[in-house]
């Protein structure tokens, strides 16, 4: 049943933003009572005690999360990872939206080419990053600026105390010939 996995997917890939009915019934391209359909079935899967993942409807917006029984477990590990010193993805996050705030997650994701939203929750848990407000982009999406757990974290006084970023420079030699070479035969 294709149609379920590309359901699956979709949620996936939508993230913490979920993904609303019409704009499923687009992508999907089946009508209502098929598109309900498919998610009573992907729902049902879910259900299986070997499935970690369930199906919430929030506001208007369908999204794939957790299931609540198993938090016990996620706390944990997020409890490990606030401890611990943030991973290079997380840094670079960071400076993403440090450089650009107030910018939304898919601001981020066309910076870093990755999706960012496993990142932004670790850096929202740790109090680094929070929410400002909505975008006024279509789907009205969050808006993240850094706080001032972030200039203690970095030592800074405030924004304007980070390094200013600049191009590299590069060499073009005009006189070079580009199809000479440096082999000979």
């Amino acid at each position: 049943m294709e149609q379920l996995g590309v359901l699956e997917g979709l949620l996936f890939v939508v993230g913490d933003e979920g993904i609303s009915e019409e704009r499923l019934l687009d992508v999907l391209k089946v009508n209502k009572e098929r598109l309900d359909y498919l998610i009573t079935k992907l729902s049902e899967k879910y259900e299986s005690p070997e499935s970690g993942l369930s199906i919430e409807k929030y506001a208007d917006k369908f999204k794939l999360t957790t299931k609540k029984e198993h938090n016990s477990y996620y706390e944990e590990i997020v409890e490990i990872e606030k401890n611990s010193e943030l991973s290079n993805s997380a840094l670079e996050t960071l400076a993403v939206i440090a450089y650009n705030s107030p910018t939304t997650r898919s601001f981020v994701d066309s910076i870093r080419g990755l999706d960012s939203s496993y990142q932004i929750k670790k850096l929202l848990y740790r109090n680094l990053i929070k929410e400002v407000g909505r975008s006024d982009l279509p789907g009205r999406p969050i808006l993240y600026s850094v706080t001032d757990e972030f200039l203690d974290y970095m030592g800074l006084s405030s924004l304007s105390d980070l390094p200013e970023i600049t191009e590299p420079e590069i060499e073009i030699d005009n006189e070079k010939d580009l199809y000479e070479s440096k082999y000979t035969e």
